[in-house]
């Protein structure tokens, strides 16, 4: 019996601990400060430790980060990207330095000790002096291909300096952070905009990795410190230090703020003298970085499935007070999530006044038993963003008021809903006045109804002039109405006009994506199309009939049916069809080589975009897909193809290059 409850608790540590890792690493939303996160690993890893029949290969403790996200192609890092073991106090760094002199077998050892930037890790790949990608951290054996994004970067030198040792191979390991300007500004325009906030620069800064449109990453000013190396061929490096050194020679930006010791209590006195400097710097630092400095040394301790032997971090305590929780608003963002607001009693914490506090969603509020009159405990993660650490229940006198989230959108009043397995709660009308300008945009966009010239700029004009409400609008705006939008003459004026006229012709999956709906890109619009050819066909079926496509999932199906059940969703399709919007279309027929057949690209296409590759698959009766399975009938591979490849070769499916799939679709 005893063994069952500890197979219980284990298993609650992992799924807890899992939710936090996607909340980190995918969605850059953490929810916790790195000390409750790590305190739960730890004890996860001690009870496996203890219990290792109960110990799982999928366990958060046999993880590297997070997975890539999906969004862009995937690929391998040549030396696994490993995480570092996090340490709090001066003891845990003298326990680290016992433990290094006794596996070396030496009583005194060099330590090269760095600023932990508060970033995003990055792996940048040189071949012969040139950068040849940029790639996330991921799941530490392989992530995401941002190399555009990388390429925004002014810091980020896209061949290395000349140097009479340039390496044939280099992988270089660095941390993309945000300037606290930035940060603050990126977060004020969040809010503006009634948005989440980014809980820290690291979140900031990954967030903005992971962006879809490098125009807006080059608007977030990202830049980078050089810290280390994974692959490297050519050259001959024997420390850390002169790594460093070596980096700077190539024109890297490498921090400037290293120093070398041989005594731990020195690396303590220096990791410290930093705690209280590091509100002088423009960045943010969660802490120190000790490395042993001689590789051969670090190539003797070796590593273990997460992290290397020979180094560790030292975290900086966070500053935490107590106030008063006075009442939680909700705030609804331009996506439609509704996101509860902390309303405190204000406090000085870190150098500034708080007196606002994101609670994140409902699930935090009630896993934190948060009350509205409770006596909280606030800390500034990131020492910029205020968050709600714990209730002290002592304090309580029993008047205190439980939350719960609104039915109604407060913005629009529409009916609100949790998608199953969701922890947010939504308003899906497209109306909503919060919404406005994301929906428009992403109706405008060019997968969806390609309006081209309905831009950021002018969109964020006609809904403050007032002159839409909704996406339905933009087809009733006449050429007078354009006219008079900041920095539009004749010409362009008739352009959007004309843009707008056009796109009421479109193809009907094109529509379908526009409508946006949650969880139904490209794929699966594309699908809906197929299936049942108008948009009033899609909108009576039942969740159930809408499952019976074996690629749309209860989620999806519950999403699909939640719109079209939508009253202010219906008031804006009447206004499409009154505008001629064309609300039907025949399937096509499947014909052609690819007719019936199952096609995913992996890699870089050279000659043509993925989302065309993926239409010209579709319009000839083929599906694209996103993943290789049994099912997959053909893989097209372009350059630096990633995990997918291995998997199609394991799996015997064919394989062709780009080229010869521009001679099949001949």
């Amino acid at each position: 019996m005893a063994n069952s409850r500890i197979k219980k608790h284990i298993e609650d540590l992992q799924e807890k601990i899992e939710y936090y890792n996607r909340l980190y690493y995918v969605e850059a939303k953490p929810v916790v400060s790195d000390e409750e996160y790590d305190t739960l690993l730890s004890e996860l890893k001690l009870l496996e430790e203890k219990y290792p029949e109960f110990k799982t290969p999928d366990s958060p403790t046999q993880k590297i980060g997070g997975r890539p996200t999906g969004e862009f192609v995937t690929a391998k890092h040549i030396v696994p990207m490993l995480s570092m073991d996090n340490t709090y106090t001066a003891d845990e760094l003298r326990e680290f330095d016992e433990r290094v002199k006794k596996n070396l077998g030496q009583d005194k050892i060099e330590y090269v000790v760095e600023l932990k930037v508060d970033g995003a890790s990055i792996s940048l790949l040189y071949r012969n002096g040139r950068m040849s990608r940029g790639v996330t951290r991921g799941n530490g054996r392989e992530g995401d291909d941002v190399t555009r994004n990388i390429a925004t970067i002014k810091s980020i030198p896209p061949a290395l300096k000349a140097h009479k040792h340039i390496p044939g191979l280099i992988e270089v390991r660095g941390e993309v952070y945000m300037s606290e300007k930035d940060f603050l500004k990126i977060n004020e325009e969040k809010e503006r905009a009634g948005e989440e906030l980014f809980a820290n620069p690291r979140n900031a800064a990954a967030g903005s990795l992971k962006l879809l449109d490098p125009v807006i990453v080059t608007g977030r000013h990202l830049n980078i410190f050089i810290h280390g190396v994974g692959a490297f061929e050519g050259v001959k490096i024997e420390s850390q230090y002169e790594l460093l050194e070596y980096m700077k020679e190539l024109g890297m930006r490498v921090n400037p703020e290293i120093a070398k010791f041989s005594d731990i209590e020195d690396v303590i006195r220096y990791c410290n003298g930093w705690e209280k400097k590091k509100e002088d710097l423009n960045y943010h630092v969660d802490g120190m970085v000790v490395k042993v400095n001689s590789f051969a040394s670090q190539k003797r301790l070796g590593t273990t499935t997460k992290s290397p032997r020979w180094m560790i971090a030292y975290k900086f305590p966070a500053e935490r007070k107590e106030t008063k929780l006075l009442d939680i608003a909700v705030q609804v963002g331009r996506t439609g999530t509704l996101t509860p607001v902390a309303l405190l009693k204000p406090v000085h914490v870190s150098g500034t006044t708080v007196s606002r506090s994101t609670l994140h969603n409902i699930d935090e509020i009630e896993r934190k038993d948060i009350r509205i009159g409770d006596t909280v405990i606030i800390e500034k993660s990131g020492e910029i963003i205020p968050q709600v650490v714990s209730v002290v229940r002592e304090k309580r006198t029993g008047k205190e008021k439980k939350f719960t989230m609104p039915e109604k959108c407060p913005v629009c009043g529409s009916d609100t809903v949790r998608p199953e397995n969701e922890v947010a709660v939504r308003c899906d009308n497209v109306s909503c006045r919060a919404q406005i300008e994301q929906r428009i945009l992403h109706f405008a966009s060019r997968n969806a109804m390609d309006i081209e010239g309905c831009g950021e700029a002018v969109v964020e004009q006609l809904v403050e002039k007032k002159m839409v409400a909704d996406y339905g609008d933009l087809y009733y705006l006449k050429f007078d109405d354009v006219k008079r939008l900041e920095r539009f003459a004749d010409k362009s004026a008739q352009n959007l006009v004309d843009a707008i006229e056009k796109s009421k012709g479109n193809e009907l999956f094109r529509l379908v994506f526009a409508l946006g709906i949650r969880h139904v890109g490209v794929h699966v619009a594309w699908l809906l199309y197929q299936s049942y050819g108008s948009i009033d066909k899609i909108a009576k079926q039942s969740v159930e009939s809408l499952q019976s496509n074996k690629e749309v999932g209860p989620i999806v199906a519950e999403s699909i049916h939640a719109f079209f059940n939508n009253k202010g969703n219906l008031k804006v399709l009447e206004k499409l069809r009154d505008a001629s919007v064309r609300m039907s279309e025949a399937a096509p027929a499947k014909k052609g080589v690819l007719s019936g057949k199952t096609v995913v690209f992996t890699g870089s296409l050279s000659s043509i975009s993925r989302n065309e590759a993926e239409e010209i698959v579709r319009k000839m009766g083929g599906m694209a897909s996103s993943g290789v399975n049994k099912e997959t009938d053909l893989v097209v591979a372009g350059s630096e193809p990633g995990s997918k490849y291995d998997k199609a070769k394991k799996l015997g499916i064919k394989i062709i290059s780009e080229a010869e799939f521009k001679e099949m679709i001949k």
